[in-house]
């Protein structure tokens, strides 16, 4: 396995594609992300009718309705990766982007639930294209501390989708039926194609593009797969995004149905997700003063810490609202401070195959995230503790492996 350089250099903006502002460069790439995070958040509070509408029998089966996007967009990445390398980023995410307009109003049209969970899944494989190119664009156009900067304001925006998601979704299903969940995703997913159509230029020159052959998509995954920073980093930001996943699955039967919070569910929601969209831009200004390692670390430290106590507070009394929400704060924020900068250390020392290394992160983060997510979203039996031993086994396992990429040394000592 290749080893990279120890510690990663300081890193600058390559230069933004012409005629795009900075603000608006990152503002499209977080509308792109925003989609993902707009196809879980937004139907969290249609679980009851979605279960009612085709007479489920366990009311965690609508979990499933997750697993099945996340299944399509895992396993769309290693493709799109490639396909963007050979044929440049704006055309394979436009046919994303449409792929999933089509199926957010397939789903909407869905006579029984099993032609919903497939098109939930190609949903999923057309979001892919957002996801893995949205990050190559950036890793085209910036590297090093810069790069983690950027990477924080596009997850800050993409972390304000659960803020508002859950409270849309709320109003939609309390006016209307929830079918017109879906017709919200294709009218957003429109309008964000539109924009990236008019606005974003291309970012990989044709002399840059690679030949979409065998023995190259090989070739290129082999490079990522040896490359020691690249491996264990897009390992360790699988654990990362396995803690948000599982949140996700429990946040509604914890917040909603334990706490009986109910219609204020989209509320408490929010106010966890926007600590996190706060974190992301904290991390944006602090990373380039601080370095990746330094604050990724240090964050997942602290997340073990709490996870920890979550397990003792579970174990030993019946946890109140108002620590649950402290606790669930503390673990998501620290999840804000490692996905980007776990993401920025291994896209590092691999720039040159973008696409394909964005499609291993990717395809790592989801379908390790998703199914592990949805494990600890199946411990839910109507109290915290099986779930509070799902958070802290993730926990601990992350540490783990970033010991064993860092070779046993913390927090990026000499860091330049």
């Amino acid at each position: 396995m290749v080893d990279s350089a120890r510690h990663a250099p300081t890193g600058q903006a390559l230069g933004l594609p012409l005629g795009i502002g900075r603000a608006e460069f990152v503002s499209i790439l977080a509308l792109l992300m925003a989609l993902n995070a707009l196809a879980i958040d937004i139907i969290l509070p249609a679980f009851r009718p979605i279960a009612d509408e085709f007479n489920l029998q366990q009311s965690t089966d609508t979990q499933f309705t997750i697993l099945a996007y996340l299944i399509g967009f895992g396993a769309a990445q290693p493709f799109f990766g490639p396909i963007s390398d050979r044929f440049g980023r704006k055309m394979p995410m436009v046919f994303g982007i449409v792929t999933y307009i089509l199926c957010a109003a397939a789903g909407a049209l869905a006579p029984t639930y099993e032609l919903l969970l497939l098109s939930r899944v190609i949903q999923g494989i057309g979001a892919a294209s957002t996801r893995i190119i949205a990050f190559s664009i950036i890793r085209d156009t910036h590297e090093g501390r810069a790069m983690a900067s950027i990477m924080s304001l596009v997850l800050m925006v993409f972390m304000t989708v659960p803020v508002i998601a859950p409270a849309i979704g709320e109003l939609i299903v309390l006016f209307a039926d929830w079918q017109w969940i879906f017709a919200a995703m294709s009218l957003i997913a429109l309008i964000c194609g539109l924009w990236t159509w008019f606005r974003m230029p291309e970012t990989l020159p044709v002399e840059r593009r690679r030949p979409l052959t065998g023995r190259n998509v090989i070739e290129a995954f082999r490079i990522v797969l040896t490359t020691h920073s690249a491996f264990w980093y897009a390992f360790a930001a699988a654990g990362a995004f396995s803690v948000l996943f599982a949140y996700i699955n429990v946040a509604q039967p914890i917040l909603a149905d334990y706490y009986e919070l109910n219609r204020w569910f989209p509320v408490a929601f929010a106010v966890v997700a926007g600590l996190m969209a706060c974190t992301s831009y904290t991390n944006s200004r602090l990373v380039q003063k601080l370095g990746q390692r330094t604050i990724s670390h240090a964050a997942l430290c602290t997340q073990l810490i709490v996870t920890g106590i979550f397990v003792l507070s579970a174990a030993f009394f019946d946890v109140p609202l108002w620590l649950f929400i402290v606790l669930s704060s503390l673990i998501m924020t620290s999840f804000s401070l490692m996905g980007a900068n776990f993401n920025s250390l291994a896209m590092e020392d691999v720039g040159h195959v973008a696409g394909s290394a964005s499609s291993i992160l990717g395809f790592t983060q989801t379908v390790i995230g998703g199914i592990v997510g949805t494990a600890v979203g199946q411990l839910w039996n109507g109290t915290l503790l099986p779930v509070a031993f799902g958070f802290a086994a993730i926990s601990l396992s992350t540490l783990a492996i970033v010991l064993i990429g860092e070779k046993g040394e913390l927090f990026g000592s000499g860091e330049s």
